[in-house]
């Protein structure tokens, strides 16, 4: 650390015993070892505080740049998004122009094909569509068998017609 040889190290403890005398010398001693283990720790305190702030400015650096990326991501699909909207905006547009387009022959049709009559427009719907049900029903329901007898069928009438025979008396 100091580059002190050991030769170096005997003659300033000799030194040291001469002038301090033996009964002072290991009290010096402890001081001695007690301010060179707090300079040491002194030494790596400060070595870990300039390690810990070299990390932090390198995870300062890393934050900034996901940072940048998450808001570079953001701003291309708000813009990705706003095309599509723009988009749609168009093709609405279109549609309503084609479906406004479309209501005039389709009303000349139902004109021709109905020979003047006014028509309910909401009746033409309801009555195809209790149509279509009734033929879904008449479709989905199973063959029947008239030889078996149904318990939710009502039972036929029996004729009670009083008989004409005579009985024979006893």
């Amino acid at each position: 650390m100091f580059d002190i040889s050991f030769g170096e190290i005997l003659l300033i403890g000799i030194v040291a015993l001469v002038v301090l005398g033996p009964e002072r010398l290991p009290t010096v001693a402890r001081t001695l070892g007690a301010l060179v283990a707090r300079a040491q720790r002194f030494v790596s305190s400060v070595k870990a505080d300039i390690h810990q702030q070299a990390n932090l400015n390198g995870l300062d650096g890393l934050r900034n740049d996901i940072q940048d990326a998450a808001n570079s991501f953001r701003s291309q699909m708000e813009s990705e998004v706003q095309g599509v909207r723009e988009v749609m905006a168009e093709q609405s547009a279109q549609l309503q122009q084609l479906s406004g387009e479309a209501v005039a022959p389709l009303e000349e049709a139902a004109h021709t094909i109905h020979g003047g009559l006014d028509l309910q427009a909401e009746a033409a719907p309801a009555t195809v569509a209790s149509a279509v049900v009734e033929e879904k029903a008449a479709a989905d329901a199973p063959p029947r068998d008239e030889n078996q007898l149904d318990l939710f069928d009502t039972p036929p009438a029996v004729a009670s017609q009083p008989s004409t025979e005579s009985r024979p008396h006893a």
